[in-house]
């Protein structure tokens, strides 16, 4: 007889990784592919979302191909998904993409929309029916960007996706997202009432047809014969709905509980502190949770992984001989403080418009002290965001690590270290396939699995006590170093946006940087 499994996939930012899972939670076979996003323009941020599901179809007949070239007997009861986002993907009546996903708070585009919603609605009125102000990370104004400047393309447009939903409409047909990416479609979603908030999807997402609501693990539909077909899984096979990539990753760690707090460790560092009520401020983000009666305070940086990997790029060097180097630099980088701030920043500050800074340079730093500065700058990032989570109301118990950084232990020490914080790092770190399959396995079980005996806490970081003091003082200068810049880096990001617009159309003439 075969053996039960449920299958994860989940689009992530720079690839898509794809697990086999049996009812005990031991992985039985794992695939990833690797992809880019498209940069079109400074603060633009896009993705064909063609390659989310030729990616899927790639990585499940991966998996099936080589279980059964093991000589395993096999058989998928389920299958879960999950995404980056929030993400806009349009498409047509046909279910034709209009044009390329925009993706979540990476890309700032929307600014234009951002301000002019906020002056129509007023700061009060988006918090209380969207949990929290627009900031780039808000999928609602980047619709309106799409209407106000490409109006042909919206004008051809019937419906709006995200990674999981499009993969649960090519599996299934049904057209459902999940309440969780659906509170992050501000200020379209009323957080407390739990639904989309009629009169403002009428006014900014006019000719759109809403999904339907549903919760991750509910199950969505069936797969289709067309998609067994292309897939190799059989026409049936329940497709839950699905949800954001940080969400199931939270879930694969069992950090969704009451005074959880989960430090996603990927391309961006992502943090989800969840409760049982919305709490709302004015920097961070209040959001539904992925599952049923849980509510989340959440924070994103821009870059974690995308920064480390630029320096990798840029020195050469693998990542052991940094890692080795950093550790040798030791705790301040040897007088290094970076702002991580390479791709605007998220959460706390929503300043699209942050940039990198590099302090105390001199010609005896190393590439070790550049990297062990980036390790620090993004832990700094996270204590500021867990500060601002905490004067907020959010109760923190519990710590849980989780994504390709927690591979290391460095990382994780620096990050215990500058924020005083321990963290529990699981047994299984493979991320939110591995959640897309817990909820997969939940929503078709008789005997619903625990995670805790899916996934058991393999370690736990605890932070260096003679490291404390000095921390402390970096953090107050970390904060000083934004507010101090903050204005020069306006400044040349602004000119970079003249420059670059100037190239796209030199009739325009020439920028100035000007002395502002």
């Amino acid at each position: 007889m075969p053996e039960p499994v449920t299958l994860g996939v989940d689009i992530g930012t720079s690839s898509s990784k794809g697990v086999l899972v049996d009812a005990g939670g031991r992985i039985v076979a794992t695939a990833v592919a690797s992809h880019d996003v498209e940069r079109p323009r400074s603060g633009w941020v896009e993705m064909d979302a063609e390659v989310w599901w030729r990616e899927f179809i790639e990585l499940t007949r991966r998996l099936l191909d080589e279980t059964t070239a093991r000589g395993l007997d096999l058989s998928v009861t389920a299958v879960g998904v999950s995404g980056m986002g929030p993400c806009v993907l349009l498409t047509d009546e046909d279910d034709v993409p209009v044009r390329p996903a925009i993706l979540y708070g990476v890309d700032t585009r929307a600014g234009a929309q951002i301000d002019r919603m906020t002056r129509e609605l007023g700061t009060e009125e988006i918090t209380r029916i969207g949990g929290s102000r627009l900031s780039s990370q808000a999928a609602g104004p980047k619709i309106v960007w799409i209407a106000d400047t490409e109006p042909d393309l919206y004008e051809r447009s019937r419906r709006l996706f995200m990674p999981a939903s499009w993969l649960v409409r090519k599996l299934t047909d049904e057209y459902v997202l999940d309440h969780q990416s659906a509170s992050q479609v501000s200020p379209l979603y009323n957080v407390d009432a739990g639904e989309w908030h009629t009169k403002l999807w009428t006014n900014y997402a006019p000719g759109i047809e809403p999904p339907a609501l549903a919760w991750a693990g509910d199950i969505a539909g069936l797969v289709t014969d067309a998609a067994a077909a292309m897939t190799g899984l059989r026409p049936g096979i329940p497709v839950i709905t699905g949800t954001i990539d940080a969400w199931a990753e939270a879930v694969s760690v069992g950090a969704h509980g009451v005074g959880d707090l989960m430090l996603m460790y990927g391309t961006t560092m992502f943090l989800v502190a969840t409760g049982t009520e919305s709490l709302r401020t004015p920097t961070l983000w209040t959001t539904v949770g992925a599952l049923r009666d849980t509510r989340n305070l959440a924070g994103g940086l821009a870059t974690s992984g995308a920064l480390t990997a630029w320096l990798n790029g840029l020195v050469g060097a693998d990542y052991g001989t940094l890692l080795a180097e950093a550790e040798e630099s030791g705790p301040g980088a040897r007088g290094l403080l970076m702002l991580p701030y390479f791709a605007g920043e998220r959460t706390p500050i929503l300043d699209p418009d942050a940039r990198g800074v590099i302090a105390g340079l001199t010609l005896e730093h190393t590439r070790g002290d550049l990297y062990r500065a980036a390790l620090e700058a993004t832990a700094l990032g996270v204590r500021h965001n867990v500060e601002t989570m905490r004067a907020a109301g959010a109760d923190i118990r519990r710590i849980v690590a989780v994504g390709g950084g927690t591979q290391g232990t460095l990382w994780l020490q620096i990050v215990s270290d500058v924020t005083g914080l321990a963290q529990e790092v699981p047994e299984i770190t493979i991320g939110a396939s591995y959640g897309a399959a817990f909820l997969a396995a939940s929503a078709v079980s008789s005997t619903p699995p625990r995670i805790e005996e899916w996934n058991p806490t393999a370690a736990r970081v605890e932070p260096t006590a003679q490291y404390s003091s000095f921390y402390d003082g970096l953090f107050a200068r970390y904060l000083r170093l934004y507010d101090s810049t903050s204005d020069v880096v306006h400044a040349l990001a602004a000119w970079k946006r003249d420059a670059e617009t100037c190239r796209i159309n030199p009739r325009l003439g020439s920028t100035s940087l000007g002395t502002s």
